[in-house]
């Protein structure tokens, strides 16, 4: 049976004509048989590739032979099939949306919060004098985060610098930043650098590192991830279910995205809703003309639109 990885990594490293790296990199991506998704800024690269292990380990090496991009961190999955059905590697403004984009500001480059590494993080957790604050969106941390952690109501990552004024409260303790892979937690703890707070930490590598090596201990729930796995467990340790169905209450782990596609928001439901409602978040959404046939997984493909013929 052919074996494959999922890759997930970041990269903040300044990028010349990156618009045109982008278009070359695609092709590199294709010459490689890999699928995945890749956003590639100026200020440099985020992507979650995956493919065989022969193919993955050329991607890699190649991404390691560029000096730029030396110092990139791999977080490596075996999945039994590739995460993705396409290969899209697309030029943007920023590598994560946050809005935050003025270097005399903030630039991952110069400052951001300590870097922990999963056991140190661990080891932190449960003291008094720390808080640990979870800057992921909240449909992912709906889905699981860590014990005791504080959650924002926000909908995107370019809504967290809204919530500066809120977190105020917690200037006098260590704040530790966790995500899913690290990369928002750059610009997270960099900001919160900017604004006073003085000891400001960040989670090494993300939730994915942290299950990896510190057994996802005290993690409840399952992770949020990118692609059409949609949910990853983390939690060898003590794991446990914290999420519920939107439809019902019911506690289930499954997340998917509403079968309507001009509502495709992201929550929890049970096998049982999944059937009766046929995917949707409501009857609402059932009824809707352009409702994409539910499988069971509850991810899907994006189809381009039809363009008229002039």
């Amino acid at each position: 049976m052919m074996k494959y990885n999922t890759l997930l990594y970041y990269c903040y490293s300044p990028i010349a004509d990156a618009e045109q790296f982008a278009a070359d990199h695609l092709a590199f991506c294709k010459s490689l048989g890999l699928v995945g998704r890749i956003i590639v800024a100026d200020e440099g690269l985020n992507g979650t590739v995956s493919g065989t292990v022969e193919a993955c380990k050329a991607y890699m090496n190649h991404i390691h032979a560029d000096e730029r991009f030396a110092k990139t961190e791999f977080k490596i999955d075996e999945v039994e099939e590739p995460s993705f059905i396409k290969m899209h590697c697309r030029y943007k403004a920023e590598i994560v949306h946050s809005g935050l984009r003025d270097k005399t500001i903030i630039d991952p480059n110069k400052r951001t919060g300590k870097h922990l590494e999963p056991k140190e993080f661990s080891e932190m957790i449960d003291r008094d004098d720390v808080v640990i604050l979870d800057v992921r969106s909240n449909y992912e941390h709906n889905l699981g985060k860590f014990k005791n952690a504080v959650t924002l109501d926000i909908d995107n990552f370019r809504d967290f610098p809204e919530q500066i004024e809120a977190l105020a409260q917690y200037k006098d303790k260590k704040v530790l930043t966790y995500c899913t892979g690290g990369i928002k937690c750059e610009k997270a703890s960099a900001l919160l650098l900017h604004h006073g707070f003085n000891d400001v930490y960040q989670l090494h590598g993300g939730i994915i590192k942290y299950g990896k090596e510190a057994g996802g201990k005290d993690f409840e729930g399952k992770c949020y991830v990118f692609d059409n796995r949609i949910a990853v467990d983390v939690n060898s340790v003590n794991p446990t279910v914290v999420s519920k169905c939107l439809n019902c209450g019911t506690v289930t782990p499954k997340m998917i995205n509403c079968a309507n596609p001009e509502c495709n928001e992201h929550f929890t439901q049970c096998d049982a809703c999944g059937e009766q409602l046929q995917g949707c978040c409501s009857t609402t959404c059932m009824e809707h003309p352009r409702k994409r046939p539910y499988d069971g997984t509850g991810y899907y493909v994006k189809v381009p639109q039809q363009v008229a013929a002039k």
